[in-house]
């Protein structure tokens, strides 16, 4: 897998703790919400599906949407439907950002839309295909992004709806399906705290993974680099045209 995203600019201090609160108690906001519950997750889904916005609680929300479905006055039907819908329709309207307006809203110093974000999704898309709709889905920031690198390489508009669709059901219905499964055990009601940590810090290890492994590949590529200067250099030397 290449080099996927790494959260590297800079956050304003509140604005993190702000954003740390939404992963770490997706439940407040969910119950914050009120009447307006399901329609402030379509938002947060479709947004943070392909829509530019990255920053937002997906998989904490989804599940725990889906396990407090009966306390949020929600059918569980209607839930997963709205949430399959809005995933699949957030990631249509990034393919069609990236093919309407390709690079141009992407900069090298922006806060999110940070060029380095785009050229990374760009090449986990090259490696996987229609596949990173998929796999994507469950890495923060890739499943940004990704539907935008589609749309900017001109991915075939027939395969991207398919691998979308599969995406967006094993993401917003499994999840969704997941925490309605799990909503009746006792343990998880009583340690949904720690249960919405561990998820967050699941999806996050690919990012891990792959900024540790960057780190590798980059140290013996400049590791290699220098063993070939060196000998290069021997070689350009006196001494060697002598011998």
């Amino acid at each position: 897998m290449t080099h996927l995203l790494t959260p590297s600019w800079v956050l304003t201090v509140s604005w993190l703790e702000t954003v740390i609160g939404w992963f770490k108690d997706p439940e407040s906001l969910l119950l914050a919400m009120g009447p307006w519950v399901l329609l402030g997750v379509a938002a947060i889904v479709f947004i943070e599906s392909g829509v530019l916005f990255p920053v937002l609680p997906g998989d904490s929300l989804v599940f725990s949407a889906g396990l407090l479905h009966s306390q949020l006055g929600l059918s569980l039907w209607v839930l997963v439907l709205t949430i399959t819908i809005c995933a699949l329709a957030g990631s249509q309207v990034g393919y069609w950002i990236g093919a309407r307006f390709g690079r141009k809203l992407f900069r090298d110093d922006a806060r999110i839309l940070k060029t380095e974000y785009l050229v990374q999704s760009e090449n986990f898309f090259n490696r996987y295909g229609g596949r990173s709709l998929v796999i994507g889905r469950f890495v923060p920031f890739v499943r940004t992004f990704v539907p935008i690198a589609a749309g900017i390489a001109r991915y075939n508009r027939t395969r991207f709806i398919l691998w979308n669709l599969v995406g967006a059901l094993l993401w917003g219905s499994g999840l969704t399906l997941l925490g309605a499964a799990l909503g009746g055990v006792t343990f998880i009601h009583d340690n949904l705290t720690v249960i919405i940590l561990l998820i967050v810090f699941v999806s996050i290890l690919p990012m891990v993974f792959e900024f540790i492994m960057h780190k590798v590949r980059a140290r013996k590529a400049f590791e290699v680099a220098d063993q070939i200067a060196d000998a290069t250099m021997a070689e350009e030397s006196p001494d060697a045209d002598k011998r």
